[in-house]
């Protein structure tokens, strides 16, 4: 057999093998629950899982730069991120970013979730949900109260954070040159959901409503089977999906770098070019490509 034909067949089998990831039993379903049911031998046969990364040794890492970016999920290649917002009317196998890191929280399969981006303080779940809701007392409530009677929950209203009030992600990675490879490199470190303060939220513009915050920081490695697990919608081709896990490590994203390593404290660009959102781009722009030439820098003698 030739290459040509060994790379075809190992095309048809990849396509196969995620064909049956994908929608398992649909066409031999003779009932709706019989859907996404495996036999016997495809569970046997499914080793399905995040591509494990490879060890990198300090002494092979001949340059490195650790940047924060943020990713506007308005931007049209970064909508599989967002949808689908509304979970009513669609199948629990299809989650936006925010709801499959949720799942993965409340599950305990993400346990390495953290307040900022350096990883230093870890945060509960009880934490995570004062995040992610509020109450308030109404002002009928109030009265009750200070007539000394007590308030049933009609009279409590509650505001929870959900898929779309979700604007954005923030991301921590390293960009390095691995000189074994002799190729520049990049690696996610972590991962934060950017929104609204909910303690502004419905509360009408201003007031901190313009302001968004990242809800939580979740230690990326650790959540690559939860990302992995959770299949993204497929445009050209809904039976050959992609994972959270590809798109991120692939970097099928959009991004604008807001924060690199500097010896200033890693002060955030909006720092030191303030009031002008264009120079604030240009200057991402140029940290960008500064990392770009660096590979090609490598090889100049």
């Amino acid at each position: 057999m030739n290459w040509r034909g060994f790379l075809v067949v190992c095309g048809v089998v990849a396509l196969t093998t995620s064909s049956i990831n994908a929608q398992a039993n649909l066409l031999n379903a003779k009932i709706p629950e019989e859907i996404g049911m495996k036999t016997a031998e495809q569970l046997a046969a499914d080793n399905d899982g995040p591509l494990p990364y490879g060890y990198i040794d300090d002494r092979d890492i001949l340059w490195s730069k650790v940047v924060w970016e943020y990713v506007d999920l308005n931007e049209k290649i970064n909508l599989p991120f967002y949808y689908p917002i509304d979970t009513n009317n669609i199948s629990s196998s299809r989650r936006s970013l925010y709801d499959t890191l949720l799942r993965g929280i409340k599950s305990g399969e993400i346990a390495d979730i953290y307040d900022d981006s350096y990883f230093e303080n870890k945060l509960t779940f009880k934490e995570i949900q004062g995040r992610l809701s509020r109450i308030d007392t109404s002002d009928a409530g109030y009265e009750l109260l200070n007539q000394g009677e007590a308030i049933t929950d009609e009279y409590v209203d509650r505001t929870d954070l959900t898929s779309g009030d979700i604007a954005g992600l923030k991301i921590k990675g390293v960009w390095y040159f691995d000189k074994r490879q002799g190729e520049l490199k990049y690696r996610l470190l972590g991962i934060a959901p950017v929104a609204p303060d909910v303690n502004f939220l419905n509360q009408g513009s201003g007031g901190g409503m313009d302001e968004l915050i990242p809800l939580f920081w979740v230690w990326y490695p650790g959540a690559r089977e939860v990302t992995h697990a959770m299949k993204v919608f497929n445009n050209k081709n809904s039976a050959f999906p992609l994972s959270y896990d590809h798109l991120l490590n692939a970097r099928r994203f959009v991004a604008s770098i807001y924060r690199e390593e500097n010896i200033y404290g890693n002060r955030d660009v909006a720092e030191y070019i303030k009031g002008n959102a264009l120079f604030q781009v240009l200057e991402a722009d140029k940290l960008k490509e500064d990392i770009r030439n660096k590979e090609l820098d490598m090889w100049n003698y």
